[in-house]
Protein backbone atom coordinates (compact mmCIF):
# COMPACT_ATOMS: atom_id res chain seq x y z
CA UNK A 1 0.00 0.00 0.00
CA UNK A 2 1.50 3.46 -1.18
CA UNK A 3 0.22 6.44 0.39
CA UNK A 4 1.27 10.10 -0.38
CA UNK A 5 1.47 12.70 1.85
CA UNK A 6 1.69 16.04 -0.77
CA UNK A 7 2.93 18.98 0.84
CA UNK A 8 3.98 22.23 -0.05
CA UNK A 9 7.41 22.17 -0.03
CA UNK A 10 7.77 18.35 -0.73
CA UNK A 11 6.05 14.97 -1.18
CA UNK A 12 6.46 12.39 1.37
CA UNK A 13 5.53 8.71 0.19
CA UNK A 14 4.51 6.30 2.72
CA UNK A 15 4.58 2.49 2.10
CA UNK A 16 3.09 0.10 4.04
CA UNK A 17 4.22 -3.32 2.64
CA UNK A 18 4.65 -6.73 4.75
CA UNK A 19 8.82 -8.04 3.92
CA UNK A 20 9.82 -4.28 3.06
CA UNK A 21 12.14 -4.45 5.84
CA UNK A 22 14.56 -7.12 4.58
CA UNK A 23 14.50 -5.05 1.39
CA UNK A 24 15.58 -1.75 2.42
CA UNK A 25 18.47 -1.25 0.06
CA UNK A 26 16.50 -1.55 -2.58
CA UNK A 27 14.25 1.18 -1.65
CA UNK A 28 17.04 3.90 -0.61
CA UNK A 29 18.05 4.99 -4.21
CA UNK A 30 14.03 5.79 -5.10
CA UNK A 31 15.22 8.88 -2.30
CA UNK A 32 18.81 8.74 -1.93
CA UNK A 33 22.33 8.64 -4.31
CA UNK A 34 24.88 8.49 -1.86
CA UNK A 35 26.27 5.89 -0.16
CA UNK A 36 26.99 7.30 3.68
CA UNK A 37 24.33 6.31 6.23
CA UNK A 38 23.54 6.83 9.77
CA UNK A 39 22.03 4.28 11.75
CA UNK A 40 20.27 5.14 14.96
CA UNK A 41 18.01 2.45 16.63
CA UNK A 42 17.79 1.50 20.90
CA UNK A 43 19.20 -1.20 22.16
CA UNK A 44 16.01 -3.18 21.76
CA UNK A 45 15.88 -2.78 18.23
CA UNK A 46 19.78 -3.50 18.02
CA UNK A 47 19.89 -6.93 18.67
CA UNK A 48 16.04 -7.70 16.90
CA UNK A 49 16.83 -5.77 13.57
CA UNK A 50 19.33 -3.24 13.07
CA UNK A 51 22.40 -5.75 13.13
CA UNK A 52 20.43 -7.32 10.39
CA UNK A 53 20.06 -4.38 8.65
CA UNK A 54 23.54 -2.99 9.07
CA UNK A 55 24.87 -5.86 7.48
CA UNK A 56 21.78 -5.84 4.39
CA UNK A 57 23.22 -2.51 3.99
CA UNK A 58 26.66 -3.16 3.74
CA UNK A 59 26.39 -5.86 1.37
CA UNK A 60 25.11 -3.71 -0.81
CA UNK A 61 27.84 -1.12 -0.65
CA UNK A 62 26.50 1.51 2.00
CA UNK A 63 29.25 2.58 4.18
CA UNK A 64 27.24 2.65 7.36
CA UNK A 65 28.07 4.04 10.56
CA UNK A 66 25.17 2.97 13.63
CA UNK A 67 24.56 4.44 16.93
CA UNK A 68 22.38 2.66 19.52
CA UNK A 69 20.89 4.13 22.54
CA UNK A 70 19.28 3.48 25.64
CA UNK A 71 15.46 2.72 24.99
CA UNK A 72 12.68 4.39 26.73
CA UNK A 73 11.53 8.24 27.39
CA UNK A 74 14.03 9.16 29.53
CA UNK A 75 16.51 9.45 26.80
CA UNK A 76 14.38 12.09 24.82
CA UNK A 77 16.48 14.93 26.30
CA UNK A 78 18.53 17.41 24.93
CA UNK A 79 21.80 15.80 26.40
CA UNK A 80 21.11 13.01 24.20
CA UNK A 81 20.79 15.70 20.77
CA UNK A 82 24.06 16.47 22.01
CA UNK A 83 25.49 13.00 22.53
CA UNK A 84 24.17 12.30 18.67
CA UNK A 85 25.49 15.72 17.50
CA UNK A 86 28.85 14.29 18.62
CA UNK A 87 28.70 11.44 16.91
CA UNK A 88 27.89 12.63 13.90
CA UNK A 89 30.97 14.94 13.62
CA UNK A 90 32.97 12.29 14.66
CA UNK A 91 31.90 10.30 11.80
CA UNK A 92 32.09 13.10 9.48
CA UNK A 93 28.83 13.09 8.24
CA UNK A 94 27.19 16.46 5.91
CA UNK A 95 24.15 17.91 4.74
CA UNK A 96 24.41 15.38 1.65
CA UNK A 97 24.54 11.97 3.63
CA UNK A 98 20.98 10.15 5.02
CA UNK A 99 20.05 8.86 8.34
CA UNK A 100 17.59 5.90 8.99
CA UNK A 101 15.82 5.84 12.55
CA UNK A 102 15.16 2.67 13.21
CA UNK A 103 12.65 2.43 15.94
CA UNK A 104 9.34 3.94 17.71
CA UNK A 105 8.45 6.65 18.75
CA UNK A 106 11.23 7.99 20.96
CA UNK A 107 13.76 7.14 17.99
CA UNK A 108 11.64 8.99 15.71
CA UNK A 109 11.27 12.05 17.99
CA UNK A 110 14.82 12.50 18.96
CA UNK A 111 16.26 11.43 15.71
CA UNK A 112 14.33 13.52 13.91
CA UNK A 113 14.79 16.65 15.93
CA UNK A 114 18.82 15.87 15.18
CA UNK A 115 17.82 15.59 11.72
CA UNK A 116 15.90 18.91 11.67
CA UNK A 117 18.98 20.66 13.36
CA UNK A 118 22.58 19.30 12.50
CA UNK A 119 24.02 21.59 10.41
CA UNK A 120 20.57 23.27 9.63
CA UNK A 121 18.85 19.76 8.61
CA UNK A 122 19.82 16.29 7.13
CA UNK A 123 17.98 14.28 4.90
CA UNK A 124 16.34 11.18 6.99
CA UNK A 125 14.33 8.31 7.02
CA UNK A 126 11.73 6.93 9.43
CA UNK A 127 11.84 3.00 9.77
CA UNK A 128 8.84 2.77 12.88
CA UNK A 129 8.41 -0.51 14.62
CA UNK A 130 5.85 0.30 16.74
CA UNK A 131 2.55 0.48 16.11
CA UNK A 132 2.01 3.69 17.51
CA UNK A 133 5.05 4.86 15.39
CA UNK A 134 3.65 3.50 12.57
CA UNK A 135 0.10 5.30 12.63
CA UNK A 136 0.81 8.22 14.21
CA UNK A 137 4.48 9.36 15.47
CA UNK A 138 6.37 9.04 12.31
CA UNK A 139 4.09 10.68 10.29
CA UNK A 140 3.54 14.37 9.76
CA UNK A 141 6.82 15.92 10.85
CA UNK A 142 6.19 16.58 14.24
CA UNK A 143 10.06 16.32 15.82
CA UNK A 144 10.56 17.32 18.92
CA UNK A 145 12.21 15.99 23.10
CA UNK A 146 11.23 16.59 26.37
CA UNK A 147 12.61 19.65 28.75
CA UNK A 148 11.93 18.72 32.76
CA UNK A 149 8.56 21.56 32.39
CA UNK A 150 6.71 18.77 29.97
CA UNK A 151 6.33 16.50 27.34
CA UNK A 152 7.72 17.72 23.79
CA UNK A 153 8.23 21.30 24.33
CA UNK A 154 11.17 21.79 22.18
CA UNK A 155 10.75 20.70 18.61
CA UNK A 156 10.32 21.62 14.99
CA UNK A 157 8.23 20.84 11.87
CA UNK A 158 10.54 18.44 9.81
CA UNK A 159 9.71 15.81 7.25
CA UNK A 160 11.39 12.64 6.41
CA UNK A 161 12.46 12.03 2.66
CA UNK A 162 10.20 8.61 3.39
CA UNK A 163 8.29 6.73 5.95
CA UNK A 164 8.66 2.88 5.63
CA UNK A 165 6.89 0.42 7.51
CA UNK A 166 6.44 -3.26 7.41
CA UNK A 167 4.05 -4.49 9.58
CA UNK A 168 5.88 -7.88 10.39
CA UNK A 169 8.22 -6.27 12.54
CA UNK A 170 4.91 -5.75 15.26
CA UNK A 171 5.38 -9.73 15.78
CA UNK A 172 8.02 -9.13 18.08
CA UNK A 173 6.40 -5.67 19.52
CA UNK A 174 5.54 -6.66 23.71
CA UNK A 175 1.97 -7.05 23.60
CA UNK A 176 2.19 -3.53 26.20
CA UNK A 177 3.66 -1.60 23.69
CA UNK A 178 0.81 -2.78 21.22
CA UNK A 179 -2.00 -1.78 23.36
CA UNK A 180 0.00 1.58 23.63
CA UNK A 181 -0.11 1.86 19.87
CA UNK A 182 -4.16 0.90 19.60
CA UNK A 183 -4.58 3.88 22.10
CA UNK A 184 -3.95 6.28 19.06
CA UNK A 185 -5.77 4.11 16.44
CA UNK A 186 -8.77 4.50 18.76
CA UNK A 187 -7.86 7.85 19.05
CA UNK A 188 -8.71 8.16 14.54
CA UNK A 189 -11.74 6.05 15.23
CA UNK A 190 -12.86 8.72 17.66
CA UNK A 191 -12.20 11.70 16.00
CA UNK A 192 -13.21 11.34 12.14
CA UNK A 193 -13.36 7.26 11.21
CA UNK A 194 -16.32 5.08 12.59
CA UNK A 195 -15.56 2.17 10.49
CA UNK A 196 -11.74 2.44 11.78
CA UNK A 197 -13.33 2.05 15.34
CA UNK A 198 -15.44 -0.77 14.30
CA UNK A 199 -12.66 -2.80 12.87
CA UNK A 200 -10.79 -1.68 15.84
CA UNK A 201 -14.04 -3.68 17.75
CA UNK A 202 -14.01 -6.24 14.95
CA UNK A 203 -10.09 -7.25 15.75
CA UNK A 204 -10.82 -7.54 20.09
CA UNK A 205 -14.60 -7.92 20.47
CA UNK A 206 -15.18 -10.39 18.29
CA UNK A 207 -11.50 -11.43 18.42
CA UNK A 208 -10.66 -11.28 14.56
CA UNK A 209 -7.02 -11.34 15.29
CA UNK A 210 -6.72 -11.37 10.92
CA UNK A 211 -3.15 -10.15 9.70
CA UNK A 212 -5.14 -8.36 6.65
CA UNK A 213 -7.58 -6.67 9.30
CA UNK A 214 -4.35 -5.72 11.27
CA UNK A 215 -3.14 -3.81 7.89
CA UNK A 216 -6.54 -2.44 7.04
CA UNK A 217 -6.46 -0.94 10.42
CA UNK A 218 -2.94 0.56 9.62
CA UNK A 219 -3.56 2.12 6.44
CA UNK A 220 -6.84 3.49 7.48
CA UNK A 221 -5.17 4.83 10.67
CA UNK A 222 -2.56 6.37 8.27
CA UNK A 223 -4.62 7.79 5.43
CA UNK A 224 -6.49 9.93 8.28
CA UNK A 225 -3.23 11.18 9.55
CA UNK A 226 -2.02 12.24 6.22
CA UNK A 227 -5.66 13.91 4.85
CA UNK A 228 -5.32 16.19 8.86
CA UNK A 229 -1.71 16.95 7.69
CA UNK A 230 -1.97 17.78 4.65
CA UNK A 231 -4.52 20.19 5.72
CA UNK A 232 -3.13 21.74 8.12
CA UNK A 233 0.47 20.78 8.22
CA UNK A 234 1.79 23.49 11.34
CA UNK A 235 -1.04 22.42 13.15
CA UNK A 236 -3.43 26.00 13.04
CA UNK A 237 -6.63 24.44 12.64
CA UNK A 238 -8.16 21.14 11.84
CA UNK A 239 -4.68 19.15 12.80
CA UNK A 240 -5.69 20.49 16.37
CA UNK A 241 -7.89 17.02 16.45
CA UNK A 242 -5.63 14.72 16.59
CA UNK A 243 -4.51 16.08 20.13
CA UNK A 244 -7.48 13.87 21.63
CA UNK A 245 -6.93 13.16 24.62
CA UNK A 246 -3.37 14.11 24.56
CA UNK A 247 -4.10 17.63 26.38
CA UNK A 248 -4.75 15.43 29.58
CA UNK A 249 -3.00 12.29 28.45
CA UNK A 250 0.77 14.42 28.25
CA UNK A 251 -0.06 15.90 31.89
CA UNK A 252 -0.69 12.23 33.26
CA UNK A 253 2.91 11.36 31.87
CA UNK A 254 4.68 14.34 33.23
CA UNK A 255 3.27 14.15 36.59
CA UNK A 256 3.90 10.32 36.88
CA UNK A 257 7.46 10.64 35.19
CA UNK A 258 8.09 9.51 31.81
CA UNK A 259 8.37 6.03 31.84
CA UNK A 260 5.56 4.90 34.51
CA UNK A 261 2.57 4.90 32.08
CA UNK A 262 2.88 4.27 28.19
CA UNK A 263 2.00 7.21 26.07
CA UNK A 264 -1.07 5.22 24.47
CA UNK A 265 -2.63 4.77 28.12
CA UNK A 266 -2.02 8.14 29.27
CA UNK A 267 -3.81 9.08 25.94
CA UNK A 268 -6.87 6.88 26.66
CA UNK A 269 -7.40 7.95 29.90
CA UNK A 270 -7.46 11.77 28.47
CA UNK A 271 -9.97 10.67 25.46
CA UNK A 272 -12.65 9.10 28.03
CA UNK A 273 -11.95 11.30 30.89
CA UNK A 274 -13.04 14.28 28.67
CA UNK A 275 -15.58 12.48 26.78
CA UNK A 276 -17.24 11.75 30.16
CA UNK A 277 -17.15 15.33 31.26
CA UNK A 278 -18.46 16.44 27.60
CA UNK A 279 -21.64 13.86 28.07
CA UNK A 280 -22.55 15.38 31.25
CA UNK A 281 -22.20 19.02 29.50
CA UNK A 282 -24.39 17.97 26.91
CA UNK A 283 -21.81 18.30 24.41
CA UNK A 284 -21.21 14.43 23.28
CA UNK A 285 -24.04 11.73 22.54
CA UNK A 286 -25.21 9.53 25.21
CA UNK A 287 -23.63 6.26 23.95
CA UNK A 288 -20.28 7.43 23.19
CA UNK A 289 -18.77 6.90 26.62
CA UNK A 290 -19.79 3.68 26.78
CA UNK A 291 -18.59 2.20 23.54
CA UNK A 292 -15.14 4.08 23.70
CA UNK A 293 -14.66 2.88 27.52
CA UNK A 294 -15.91 -0.60 26.30
CA UNK A 295 -13.55 -0.89 23.69
CA UNK A 296 -10.61 -0.26 26.32
CA UNK A 297 -11.53 -2.22 28.68
CA UNK A 298 -11.12 -5.06 26.24
CA UNK A 299 -8.01 -3.85 24.38
CA UNK A 300 -6.63 -3.53 28.48
CA UNK A 301 -6.33 0.31 28.05
CA UNK A 302 -7.25 2.17 31.70
CA UNK A 303 -9.57 4.85 31.12
CA UNK A 304 -9.42 6.44 34.98
CA UNK A 305 -6.93 8.94 36.51
CA UNK A 306 -4.52 6.95 38.24
CA UNK A 307 -5.81 7.42 41.96
CA UNK A 308 -3.47 9.36 43.81
CA UNK A 309 -2.54 12.06 41.23
CA UNK A 310 -3.33 15.48 42.53
CA UNK A 311 -5.25 17.80 40.23
CA UNK A 312 -3.08 20.86 40.85
CA UNK A 313 -0.01 18.83 39.51
CA UNK A 314 -2.20 17.96 37.03
CA UNK A 315 -3.40 21.70 35.99
CA UNK A 316 0.33 22.76 36.51
CA UNK A 317 0.84 20.51 33.58
CA UNK A 318 -1.42 21.35 31.24
CA UNK A 319 -0.46 25.01 31.69
CA UNK A 320 3.19 24.26 30.69
CA UNK A 321 1.35 22.48 27.64
CA UNK A 322 2.77 23.98 24.12
CA UNK A 323 -1.48 24.03 23.43
CA UNK A 324 -1.74 26.69 25.35
CA UNK A 325 -2.17 29.54 23.58
CA UNK A 326 -2.18 32.96 25.77
CA UNK A 327 -4.98 32.90 28.22
CA UNK A 328 -6.94 29.39 26.37
CA UNK A 329 -6.00 26.53 25.04
CA UNK A 330 -7.87 23.88 22.24
CA UNK A 331 -9.18 21.08 23.73
CA UNK A 332 -10.90 18.34 21.64
CA UNK A 333 -14.26 16.85 22.26
CA UNK A 334 -16.60 13.96 20.80
CA UNK A 335 -20.01 14.68 19.27
CA UNK A 336 -20.34 11.30 18.81
CA UNK A 337 -17.82 8.47 17.59
CA UNK A 338 -16.75 9.32 14.31
CA UNK A 339 -17.10 12.81 15.02
CA UNK A 340 -15.01 15.48 16.95
CA UNK A 341 -14.84 18.98 17.57
CA UNK A 342 -12.52 21.95 18.46
CA UNK A 343 -13.48 23.74 22.05
CA UNK A 344 -11.31 26.50 22.88
CA UNK A 345 -11.52 27.29 26.97
CA UNK A 346 -10.11 29.81 28.76
CA UNK A 347 -7.48 28.58 31.75
CA UNK A 348 -9.77 29.56 34.51
CA UNK A 349 -12.45 26.93 32.87
CA UNK A 350 -10.01 24.04 32.84
CA UNK A 351 -10.14 23.00 36.38
CA UNK A 352 -13.65 21.68 36.07
CA UNK A 353 -13.05 19.69 32.93
CA UNK A 354 -10.60 18.19 35.34
CA UNK A 355 -13.59 17.32 38.31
Amino acid sequence: MRIELQLSHKLVPIQIKEGLFAEIYKWIPKVYTGKKIFLLCDENLDSLYAKSLEMQLKEHGYRVSKMVILAGESVKNLSMMEEIYSELLRHEFTRSDLMLLLGGGVVGDLGGFVAATYLRGIRYIQLPTTLLSQVDSSIGGKVAVNLKEGKNLAGSFYHPEAIWMDPLLLKTLPPKEFRSGMGEVIKYGCIGDEKLFGLVEQYYLEGVHDESLLKEIIGRSVVQKVNVVAADEKEGGQRKLLNFGHTLGHAIEKTLGYGQISHGEAVAIGMSHFTRISQKLGQTSGQSVERLNRLLDVVGLPHEIPIGLKKEALLEAIFHDKKMSGNSISIILLKKIGHAFIKEIYRDDIEKYLE
